[in-house]
């Protein structure tokens, strides 16, 4: 069902709704099944790695019935964080550094999460775009999940773009906003988690893009801020745009090759950074870096 939700001063419509040898799971585990698979897709992400992150069904499932795995970090007990932030990768199945990454910078939380911003973060929101034989942008439906978001005259916009790329099928927004799971999960994630702020890792523009209220990052690692634009039904359209709701778009250089570990670093610590200065700190005046 579908309902109108006010957020962030936007009317929005959402849905209401550990290191060590790797021991042997049972065949109903979620996690570890999941797991396997994108160890055997991804060689810069092993199965140890991956069962390592502390990863946990997120809610939700995908077309073909992958759970939707996510990690949290919570803020300081009895303290309110900073701001809360969303962290999301492989949105586009065939952008396999954007899961990887995110994968990088869980350990780097993991290490040293200072409790000061609450983190919620999906490595892999389309896995039947990821982990199909040969990987695709879209869903096992074939939609194009960052087109299928809630935004005005959705209908109507989203079939005017899609004529506009020749009905690439790549680009397919879908028979509805919000008519896939995945999606529907984010939304929702949106709604009830509630972010300050949502990162969202793509490949393979080299830039940074950003939707909704200033200020946006002028620069991260070697990725400088440059504008695309919104289109219906995307992410930045509906929670940036609409939702009023900072939307930091990580467009990486390639698709299939992670960046080098010290641009890795340089990113999530220039995003670090932003973060501070984007919501500054009030009681401690200086706050190391969740680095």
């Amino acid at each position: 069902m579908m309902a109108a939700v006010n957020f962030r001063g936007g009317l929005l419509l959402a849905l209401v709704v550990l290191c060590g040898p790797v021991a042997a799971a049972p065949a109903s585990d979620p996690v570890h099944e999941t797991c396997s698979r994108i160890a055997r897709k991804l060689a810069s992400v092993g199965l140890r790695e991956c069962l390592a992150r502390g990863l946990q069904p997120g809610g939700a499932h995908s077309v073909q019935g992958t759970p939707i795995l996510v990690r949290e970090f919570a803020p300081i007990a009895g303290r309110p964080p900073l701001a809360r932030v969303l962290l999301v990768g492989g949105i586009h199945g065939d952008e396999y550094a954007s899961v990887s990454i995110v994968f990088k910078w869980l350990r780097i939380l993991e290490r040293h999460h200072s409790g000061r911003f609450h983190w919620r973060v999906a490595p892999l929101m389309n896995p039947d775009g990821l982990l199909r034989r040969k990987s695709q942008r879209v869903n096992a439906r074939g939609v194009d999940l960052n087109r299928n978001f809630p935004t005005p005259n959705w209908h109507r916009e989203s079939a005017r773009y899609w004529e506009r790329t020749g009905r690439n099928p790549r680009r397919y927004p879908g028979a509805s906003p919000l008519s896939e799971p995945e999606s529907r999960w984010l939304a929702n994630e949106i709604r009830v988690f509630a972010p300050d702020v949502v990162l969202a890792i793509h490949a393979p523009y080299g830039i940074v893009d950003f939707d909704g209220p200033p200020l946006a990052p002028k620069r991260l690692g070697s990725l400088y801020l440059r504008l695309l634009g919104i289109y219906p039904g995307s992410l930045g359209n509906y929670a940036g745009v609409q939702g009023r709701l900072p939307v930091v778009t990580v467009e990486l250089p390639h698709a299939g090759i992670m960046p080098k570990a010290r641009e890795v670093r340089r990113i999530w610590r220039d995003a670090i950074s932003w973060l501070f200065k984007r919501f500054p700190e009030r009681e401690l005046r200086h706050a190391s870096l969740e680095r």
